[in-house]
């Protein structure tokens, strides 16, 4: 039997919140004023407003419906009075007169309209039921101030409402259709047209210098929400993905309309277990700093503190901190989260004091929920920083002493400086080791962490495709794609690149990038940076035999006749074009050169079969010969007479070949044919430019070897191919022993210079709240790109202990998930979501206001950003 008592407090404390309201609430005119005329009037003044079209018309108003389809409007001030309305017997009558009346207000006539349907039933008295409370909807209102024409321009966004909020907003505001008025009692507008609107400005959340964001609830004018059946068909469809989730706007169909569909979620119930399912509203795209802060106010100990006398212990003097402003908001945001029954709360204040301590969350531009989550953890431990006098402290040397003392004195100078619950709750340390690669000095640091950041083993590798070129017998163009170290270098690529092309013992790569057909670099160094290699660059490797450096590499670059038109006029030049070859060969003259150049061109000819059994040639004989045999009858793997026969042939076609410098750029004297090459003229190096006659390039089919790949080919929109990895496998790779990058050299004490050392990171102290971000976010010179891979992490059992470098015997190395920031989307119009442990094996869904129950066996995706552990004690 229900306990009256227990009900009456209930209603009590429902009707006590909305007595607090301090929303704006939009009605019906006509419902306002019967309520207000069966009560004494309280001679409150209101402002009458005109609701007119925005000034485009004909074709401009075309335009803007189709590329600006947000509702927009102005509202005219207009000078009638309401006393003077009132006699007139004017308001309302059109049915399209509305009001804007303060949360006391509302209460008063929701109060009177309710006795009154209570009284024609002999029902009981007024109380706040759900379905009042479901009737309610949020609306984002965009405000420009105009005070020459007294009027204030309105934009109704839908990046700052959900679809069925802005449909039926649509429907209200529609002002083609039939004129309609706005009376102002809550005071709101006034206030953007007096003097004080300056400071209002500065400290309210501004899209721009002049457009305010008002938030209305909007409330009997639904025409869904009486619609049982069809409210949870839309919350249905509004958790299968149908909501515009475009720059974190997707924020539900409304907080209201949910709780109203659950028990669990009732505004005037206070069942156990729902404690702390209270939702934030989407303040227009806050959906990134939402998601971090449910995560933290799920938090256990920080729950269990800021829900007591956390105040006592604010550092107002901190020069580090700020005031005290963070920890407080945060503090007051946090109780009315896990206040008995709370209605979806907007934190508006919390916002601005984050936004004026961090002017990079300023706006309403789209942020990172683990940006805004480092940002608090540490201004929350700042405020609340125990030690009020930090003394200096200097770490000393090592000198060989054991890692257990070394880390317990710069724990122990840490927390000299550093005292608050974020520090007893969130932080570890971890050891740092540096290795000097030229004199092997030491240097080991331990140093505390607040949360880790695990690169994804994709974001550690990096694809690159070259092209490999086979001068042998049967000159061969492969492609192949390696994976690398993206901090590796060129030995790394050499080594994948040989095993992809299964590189012979006997054998070698020489690695040259090419731009505009010609060579511009070779890459032979071993330790060479891979980082130099750009994803744009196109990469040649040529295999070629050991053991021929007597004979020199010959580099041939083609160029052809390149006709234009400037001005009008036909002009031409030589152009570059196809992949540069080389191979090595004895020339001792003009015509070896053209024998050697004739045998890389075989398999290019188009009619490459007839002319080989024309002349009897077997193809595979015509390997380049580099022993330097003196009875040998071959002529650079030719048969001395078709290589004669071959070179006067072609010399008739004009063919001609030049000396050049390393980049083929320039052209130096003409090889002849009859005449020997002076010794100068052959280094180690021959690098010959080779003149294509228009005939010429009819015989050969010179796309063959044209086509030439970029290292990495991504795309505008394009992704790579998504992957699946383990957290520990994360773990593995943030833990792993890697070089210092060009920029990050460290100053050797030994050699006093600065090195490129090696670094390594171990675990030796685990905090009791483990937070670990995944860097799904990647960086270039031109894209940021987000990697769509699924990390497989434990829900239960997430155990460390095989990755801790030092163990007391006293802590546990095993955790539990109880919190997840999820990250939905691309880089510029993602939406963050989060997901929390709410005891047992229930889960819930907090999208902004909405908050839903989730399975958890869906809340393993490949949108976790930011996962949230809890230590769990050894039994």
């Amino acid at each position: 039997m229900d306990n009256p008592s227990e009900d009456s407090s209930q209603q009590q404390q429902t009707e006590s919140s909305v007595k607090d309201d301090q929303r704006v609430y939009f009605v019906p005119y006509r419902w306002w004023k019967e309520a207000q005329d069966s009560a004494p009037s309280d001679g409150k003044s209101a402002t009458l407003y005109a609701v007119a079209s925005a000034p485009s018309y004909g074709a401009m108003k075309l335009i803007n419906n189709i590329f600006s389809p947000d509702i927009a409007f102005n509202l005219r001030r207009e000078e009638e009075s309401l006393s003077q309305s009132q006699e007139n017997g004017e308001v309302g009558v059109s049915g399209r007169d509305y009001a804007l009346v303060p949360g006391d207000m509302w209460l008063q006539a929701l109060k009177w309209h309710s006795n009154s349907k209570a009284a024609a039933k002999n029902g009981k008295s007024f109380s706040v039921t759900d379905e009042d409370i479901a009737d309610v909807y949020p609306l984002q209102l965009r405000l420009s101030v105009s005070r020459e024409t007294s009027s204030l321009g309105v934009r109704i966004s839908k990046k700052d409402n959900t679809v069925e909020c802005f449909r039926r907003a649509y429907r209200i505001f529609s002002v083609d259709t039939e004129p309609s008025r706005i009376w102002d009692l809550s005071g709101q507008t006034a206030l953007f047209f007096s003097n004080e609107s300056n400071d209002m400005i500065k400290d309210s959340q501004k899209q721009s210098e002049q457009d305010l964001l008002l938030e209305l609830q909007v409330y009997g004018l639904s025409d869904s929400v009486k619609n049982k059946a069809k409210k949870d068909e839309m919350s249905v469809s509004y958790l299968n993905g149908s909501s515009l989730l475009m720059n974190g706007s997707g924020s539900g169909i409304t907080s209201n309309l949910t709780r109203s569909s659950s028990s669990s979620f009732s505004g005037g119930s206070c069942e156990a277990g729902t404690l702390g399912l209270t939702g934030l509203q989407n303040l227009g795209n806050t959906c990134f700093m939402n998601s971090a802060l449910q995560c933290l106010a799920h938090t256990p100990k920080l729950v269990d503190y800021f829900l007591g006398d956390y105040k006592r212990e604010i550092n107002h003097d901190n020069p580090l901190g700020m005031k005290g402003e963070i920890a407080s908001g945060f503090g007051d945001l946090l109780k009315k989260l896990w206040a008995p029954g709370a209605s979806p709360v907007a934190p508006k204040t919390f916002k601005v004091k984050l936004s004026h301590f961090a002017p990079q969350f300023s706006g309403f531009n789209q942020h990172d929920s683990q940006e805004v989550l480092a940002f608090l953890l540490d201004g929350l431990h700042e405020d609340l920083n125990r030690v009020k006098d930090k003394p200096y402290v200097e770490a000393k040397d090592g000198d060989d002493r054991p890692d257990e003392e070394i880390a317990d004195e710069y724990w122990h100078y840490h927390l000299a400086r550093n005292d608050s619950i974020i520090v007893d709750v969130c932080q570890g340390q971890y050891r740092s080791t540096l290795v000097c690669p030229v004199c092997k000095k030491v240097s080991i640091m331990f140093d505390p962490f607040m949360y880790l950041s695990l690169p994804l083993p994709s974001t550690s590798m990096r694809s690159m495709t070259l092209t490999v070129i086979e001068s042998g017998s049967d000159l061969q163009i492969s492609t192949f794609t390696i994976t690398v170290p993206k901090d590796g270098k060129l030995e790394d690529l050499i080594r994948a690149l040989s095993i992809a092309c299964s590189l012979e013992s006997d054998e070698t790569l020489l690695v040259a990038e090419i731009y505009n057909n010609r060579i511009i670099r070779y890459l032979e160094e071993p330790c060479d940076s891979l980082s130099l290699i750009r994803d744009g660059d196109r990469l040649v490797a040529y295999r070629l035999r050991k053991g021929t450096e007597e004979a020199p590499l010959v580099m041939f670059t083609h160029q052809q006749i390149d006709e234009h038109y400037i001005y009008g006029k036909l002009t031409s030049n030589w152009k570059a074009f196809g992949i540069p070859l080389a191979a090595h060969g004895r020339v001792l003259k003009g015509s070896d050169v053209c024998s050697l150049y004739l045998q890389l061109l075989v398999p290019f000819l188009v009619q490459n079969r007839a002319q080989t059994d024309e002349h009897n040639f077997d193809r595979s004989s015509s390997e380049v010969r580099t022993e330097m045999e003196p009875d040998d009858k071959r002529v650079n793997g030719f048969p001395a007479s078709i290589a004669e026969e071959n070179a006067a042939e072609h010399l008739d076609m004009e063919f001609q070949f030049y000396l050049s410098d390393d980049k083929a750029i320039t052209k130096g004297a003409e090889i002849v044919m009859n005449e020997p090459l002076k010794s100068t003229d052959i280094p180690g190096r021959l690098n010959v430019l080779v003149n294509w006659s228009p005939k010429m390039v009819e015989k050969y089919n010179t796309s063959l070897f044209s086509s030439l790949p970029e290292v990495f080919k991504s795309g505008f929109f394009g992704k790579r191919p998504q992957d699946s990895v383990s957290l520990y496998k994360c773990l593995e790779a943030f833990l792993k022993e890697e070089p210092l990058g060009p920029e990050d050299m460290w100053f050797c004490p030994g050699c006093k210079e600065h090195r490129q050392a090696t670094k390594k990171l171990d675990l030796w102290r685990l905090p009791e709240i483990l937070v670990i971000h995944l860097k799904r976010f990647s960086y270039s010179r031109f894209i940021k790109n987000k990697l769509e891979t699924y990390v497989d992490f434990p829900t239960h059992d997430l155990d460390l202990s095989s990755y801790m470098a030092y163990k007391d015997g006293k802590s546990s190395y095993r955790y539990m998930l109880y919190a997840i920031s999820n990250h939905y989307g691309s880089m510029g119009g993602g939406h963050y979501t989060a997901f929390v442990h709410q005891g047992a094996d229930r889960w819930y869904d907090f999208d902004d206001s909405h908050v839903s129950p989730i399975n958890k066996d869906k809340i393993k995706t490949s949108a976790a950003y930011v996962l949230f552990y809890r230590r769990v004690e050894e039994t």
